[in-house]
């Protein structure tokens, strides 16, 4: 079997695998060929950025098997040594945040479909809470191990009010900061149409530029959907922004849950060490193997420096 075969087999199995089998099961135990990382925060610590990376075919299917050498990342432009190197699957910490405004009325069903099936492809070591949010945003179930919290809150939710989206991923991120686990994300359900927030958009970026979570967003279609807005918020965080009609909800969330399943995480030294608190922008750019068609990467795109 070539390279190229047992590349895009792996990513098509998995999906295939988890359609048939439920929950996701983690890796067996094999010993890493790199060092073990500490958490996957993008601040430097120790001297050390770790970059979460996941790659996807042209037909957006995670790809996995990826080595070292098939990655290079430039930190403000510069060339770095990549030190360390990891594919172990670790615990996830996800946090649903989900909207349920007047606009979204039509398709509570759906999205309560979606939130089973992220909850219903969980491991044992996962940790979950859950932001509900319409005129003002409320943490519904804390950070938890135990999923089947959400599922009976979820069943009781309804639609009304208008939308407070940035104020909701605000409560959210703090949330997350309670987590000790490498994995962090967030998913957001919503149409987009924020219009009922405290915090600005500015406040709201500047506070996902220092998490260490990935954002996937889900756009629901509506009268108030804001495709932009979701995009960007997903794409500052290094994740992806789906655009789905009701009925596809539970589908993409299958789709993310793999895809967290199977992300990179890629470790340098920074040759720039002044600690000035300062932005640093990340590229992470691929060598695939020979043979493989285009395949695109998808990473946070910078961290702050340590201050003295």
């Amino acid at each position: 079997m070539t390279l190229s075969s047992r590349i895009f087999g792996i990513a098509v199995l998995s999906l295939a695998a988890l359609s048939a089998q439920g929950p996701i099961q983690p890796r067996s135990g094999r010993a890493p060929k790199e060092p073990a990382l500490p958490n996957a925060s993008l601040r430097v610590e120790s001297n050390l950025v770790l970059v979460p990376v996941t790659v996807n075919d042209e037909l957006n299917h995670p790809v996995t098997g990826l080595e070292k050498e098939n990655f290079r990342i430039y930190d403000d432009k510069q060339l770095q040594t990549i030190t360390s190197f990891s594919t172990e699957d670790e615990p996830i910490a996800l946090g649903l945040v989900f909207d349920d405004s007047g606009s979204m009325k039509g398709t509570l069903p759906q999205g309560r479909r979606a939130v089973a099936q992220f909850l219903g492809l969980a491991n044992p070591e996962d940790e979950f809470f859950l932001v509900e949010f319409d005129s003002t945003p409320r943490l519904t179930v804390p950070l938890t191990g135990n999923p089947g919290t959400i599922n009976s809150e979820i069943l009781l939710t309804k639609s009304g009010g208008s939308t407070a989206l940035f104020d909701a991923l605000y409560l959210a991120l703090n949330e997350m900061r309670k987590s000790k686990l490498t994995k962090k994300a967030l998913v957001l359900i919503s149409d987009g149409g924020e219009n009922h927030s405290r915090y600005t958009q500015k406040e709201l970026d500047n506070l996902v530029r220092e998490s260490d979570s990935l954002i996937y967003t889900i756009l629901v279609p509506g009268f108030d959907a804001d495709p932009g807005l979701m995009s960007r918020i997903a794409e500052m965080t290094g994740a992806h922004s789906y655009f789905a009609g009701a009925n596809e909800l539970p589908d993409i969330a299958l789709k993310i849950c793999v895809e967290l399943r199977n992300r990179y995480v890629i470790g340098y030294a920074p040759q720039d060490t002044v600690r000035d608190g300062r932005y640093h922008r990340i590229e992470v750019k691929l060598v695939p193997p020979r043979g493989l068609p285009k395949l695109r990467a998808h990473w946070r795109v910078g961290y702050f420096a340590p201050s003295d």
